[in-house]
């Protein structure tokens, strides 16, 4: 799948309007893998760096990586936790990861609302070897995307935009339940014991917030 630009104003968007996680999902990874202060983390395609900074905390280091040299300005002007670093770098650069971490050296890889734009079984394959025992790969998921949420205003969103665009409005972005069986089919043909866990939370979305969440990919 060919990614689109992310970078300009793009990434200002991602900044400003993208979802953050609650802190019960830095607690659900921190249990699934017994993260400690001791671990390294791996946010992989971290974007603006919602994911990243929830982690931070919990661990001894976060790496924040992403293709785009502009969604990681954004992660730096948003400022970072002492123990965050942004490395520039898509899923086929991981490997590259190996001389300069060293076997089993991460707790954790975690691909947050991005694994739709990767080569997802190439990907767990290639992570395997930089994993300690007991770590492993995090699939997050950011509820469904706005335009398909079952309310009455995501249905009106969806008419317009489509209009707009001319043509139906049905991204899943990789939420939907036939990507996650095939993430997690992929996930245990390369050797991983696989669970699923969902932390429930309300967010109050304003009209500007919907708006600019459109603006992105």
């Amino acid at each position: 799948m060919t990614a689109p630009a992310f970078g300009g104003e793009v990434s200002e968007y991602y900044q400003r309007y993208r979802r953050g996680y609650p802190p019960a999902v830095g607690e659900a990874l921190t249990a699934a893998f017994t993260l400690t202060s001791e671990d390294v983390v791996l946010d992989l395609g971290c974007g603006t760096g919602q994911l990243t900074r929830v982690l931070a905390p919990r661990v001894g280091a976060v790496l924040g990586m992403d293709p785009e040299p502009a969604m990681l300005g954004q992660a730096r002007k948003a400022g970072s936790p002492p123990n965050v670093s942004w490395l520039l770098g898509a899923d086929s650069d991981v490997g590259a990861l190996s001389p300069a971490l060293g076997a089993g050296r991460l707790g954790a890889v975690t691909v947050a609302q991005a694994l739709h734009w990767m080569d997802h079984a190439r990907l767990f394959a290639a992570v395997r070897p930089l994993l300690r025992p007991g770590g492993g790969v995090a699939v997050v998921t950011n509820g469904e995307p706005l335009w398909l949420q079952d309310a009455a205003w995501s249905v009106a969103l969806r008419e317009v935009v489509s209009s707009y665009l001319g043509t139906p409005l049905h991204s899943t972005c990789g939420t939907d339940e036939t990507s996650q069986t095939r993430y997690a089919d992929a996930l245990s043909a390369a050797g991983y014991a696989v669970a699923a866990q969902v932390v429930a939370y309300d967010a109050t979305l304003s009209v500007e917030e919907i708006v600019g969440g459109l603006f992105r990919p």
